[in-house]
């Protein structure tokens, strides 16, 4: 089980998260975010991290080059696209990252085109994101079988084991869900998210879950 925790601010945070067993962190980008890092910022965060850790940009409506600009000064290993990037625009970010994201709500006409996005896994979210509400988790399903999907939207250590045994992702992401205030970790939600999901996964992968 993949689990990105974003919405990141401080190396405190970051490493902590991964000290856990996070696979990932997540550093916002995006204007309007009260999550949000500046490329010096998100820089300094991963001279911090562990060998090997994937440090993913989250961006909205950027162009490409400057996407690539800001994942090349801060070395980041991802980038995650939230808006409304096209699959060329995507193409050209994905030739300059290893791990490529695309998000999309459970709600945009947009899924339509899925897959014709090159991208190294889709991340499904809540008709409105960065709400920490959850959607009718049921809306996932579809899109799960033969692609990597990360699930995110409201959740949190509460019902993260809940929404991987119904909709079965490869990943899940979580923001607000773990925070003690708006860009500020909670360690000890941190901790309990992370637990969660890996003894969901436990649980379904010795019957049928993903191999």
């Amino acid at each position: 089980m993949f689990v990105k925790v974003c919405g990141i601010t401080n190396a405190e945070d970051a490493l902590f998260a991964v000290a856990m067993g996070a696979d990932a962190i997540g550093l916002i980008f995006a204007e309007g975010s009260p999550r949000r890092v500046t490329p010096d910022t998100a820089r300094d965060i991963v001279r911090e991290l562990p060998p090997g850790t994937v440090a993913v940009g989250v961006f909205r409506d950027e162009h490409p080059d400057r996407i690539v600009e800001i994942v090349e000064h801060a070395r980041l290993r991802g980038a995650q696209l939230h808006g409304h990037e096209t699959p060329p625009e995507a193409a050209v970010v994905r030739r300059h990252v290893p791990f490529l994201v695309k998000a999309f709500s459970v709600d945009d006409p947009a899924l339509a085109r899925i897959d014709d996005y090159a991208v190294d896994a889709v991340l499904l979210d809540s008709t409105t994101p960065g709400s920490g509400v959850a959607f009718d988790w049921e809306l996932a399903r579809p899109y799960v079988a033969g692609r990597r999907v990360i699930l995110a939207g409201g959740l949190g250590p509460d019902n993260v084991a809940e929404a991987v045994e119904r909709v079965r992702p490869w990943g899940v992401d979580v923001a607000s869900g773990v925070e003690a205030s708006p860009g500020l970790k909670d360690p000890v939600k941190v901790r309990r998210f992370i637990a969660a999901a890996g003894e969901a996964l436990s649980e379904f992968s010795a019957t049928d879950g993903p191999a």
